[in-house]
Parts: C-alpha cells; sequence; structure tokens
C-alpha cells in the first residue's frame, strides 16, 4: 500500500505471485513436492506445471493459502508425495556416529555441525525435519523426535520458522556454490599449469599419446569455460 512522506505517495511494491506463493510454503526444503527446494516449487505452481496440492509440510492449511493465493480450487493433499504430520527434529546418536559428513552435505539449512572423522551434532531450532540426512547416513544413526505432539502442518511451525529456513537456505545454497566455483577455478589453474608444460608433467614420452592428452585437458578446459558462461559466473 503507498505510504506517505510530506505529502508525498511512496508506492511500495506489492509483492509478487511468486514471492507470496513462496511466502505460503513452510521451506522445510524436504524435496518431498518433486522439486528440488520450495522455491521451485513455488516457481512450478506460478507457471502452472504442479499443484497446489504437493506440499505435506504445509498440510490441509498450506493448501487452503495456495488457493487463496492462486485462486485455484482447493484440493486434498495429494497421497502421493506424503501425509500431514507433526514438525520432527532429526538427533544423531553420537555413539554410533563414524563422522563421514554426509549429513552435513545432505543438509539444506546447515543444521548439523561436525567434522571429517568427528562427532556430529543437530543444532534443534535450525533443523526442519525434512528427513533428507536419513537415507544417506550409512550407519543409520539418526531418527526423528516428533517435536509438537499432535500439532501438524501450519499449526506446527510458524512464519518466522519458515522465514529462519528460507534465509538458511538461500545462505547455504550460496555457500555451496561460491566453495563450489573455487574449487572449479583451482582445478582449472591447475589444469592449464600441466597444459604449458604437459611434457613435463607426465610420465608419457610418446607425442601422438601426448597430443591426444593435450586435446583432452583442452576440451574439458572448454566444457568448464563454457558452463561457467552458461551461469553468468565471472572469470
Amino acid at each position: 500500500m503507498p505510504g506517505w512522506d510530506n505529502g508525498r505517495v511512496n508506492s511500495v511494491a506489492e509483492p509478487s505471485l511468486f514471492d507470496r506463493v513462496n511466502a505460503a510454503l513452510p521451506q522445510t526444503q524436504c524435496t518431498r513436492c518433486g522439486y528440488p527446494d520450495c522455491a521451485a516449487y513455488a516457481h512450478a505452481i506460478v507457471a502452472g506445471s504442479a499443484a497446489i496440492n504437493q506440499c505435506p509440510p504445509g498440510g490441509a492449511e498450506g493448501v487452503r493459502r495456495l488457493s487463496d493465493i492462486t485462486g485455484l480450487p482447493e484440493q486434498a493433499l495429494n497421497p502421493a508425495h506424503g501425509t500431514e504430520g507433526p514438525r520432527t527434529v532429526a538427533f544423531i546418536d553420537e555413539a554410533w556416529c563414524i563422522g563421514c559428513t554426509l549429513c552435513i552435505k545432505a543438509c539444506p539449512t546447515d543444521a548439523i555441525m561436525g567434522s571429517n572423522k568427528m562427532m556430529h551434532t543437530v543444532i534443534e531450532p535450525y533443523c526442519t525435519g525434512c528427513e533428507l540426512c536419513l537415507p544417506v547416513c550409512p550407519v543409520d544413526c539418526i531418527s526423528l523426535e516428533n517435536v509438537t505432539g499432535t500439532r501438524t502442518g501450519w499449526a506446527a511451525w510458524s512464519p518466522a520458522d519458515a522465514e529462519q529456513a528460507r534465509e538458511r537456505h538461500e545462505f547455504s545454497s550460496m555457500r555451496r556454490k561460491l566453495n563450489k566455483q573455487g574449487n572449479d577455478k583451482k582445478l582449472e589453474a591447475l589444469a592449464q599449469t600441466k597444459l604449458s608444460d604437459l611434457a613435463g608433467h607426465s610420465k608419457i614420452t610418446d607425442p601422438g599419446v601426448l597430443a591426444r592428452k593435450r586435446s583432452i585437458i583442452e576440451a574439458a578446459l572448454a566444457s568448464a569455460r563454457a558452463r561457467r558462461d552458461a551461469d553468468g559466473r565471472p572469470d
């Protein structure tokens, strides 16, 4: 709604349909909707390629909210995507944890703390109960605990919880992307160094084999540059 400042109207941009849809999702990032995260599901709803009843954490109330926002008819939660339930939090049995870090890599909100070959633990306020850590644990030392009793869906979750989860997911995604970009640059620099003196960096002496190896490295570097350009990343 416009605001007033010394008699002048300050126009405030209305939230886009995507913003409103995304804000109506619980941001658990559980992927049960069939999309990689809540934002992707929101985009699909706006594009008309996904129904509004694919979010079990949001439950029936979530479907109602999405119906009000989109004008689409309210419908029952699609059981193919799961059922509505209470909020759960993951717990790690520290006696069995082997410190593999796979759960840390799977967590969409950086709610698991630990390091390689060291005991891991879950930071309870940041856990969304997404369950993505369960299938990757090789020793099955992670369990889920009901923390909201009989309260389910949005009755077990709040807008503040959702906003915190969204912010942590966005930060985590950006951190991982930057880490990958940094690692990609290191690998590319290493490949360039080897390419500049391929004979000196290889035990191979056959000119024909060296030429083929050079072609492979050049093709790999070209492919890496093409992916970077497609992502809009700077050199």
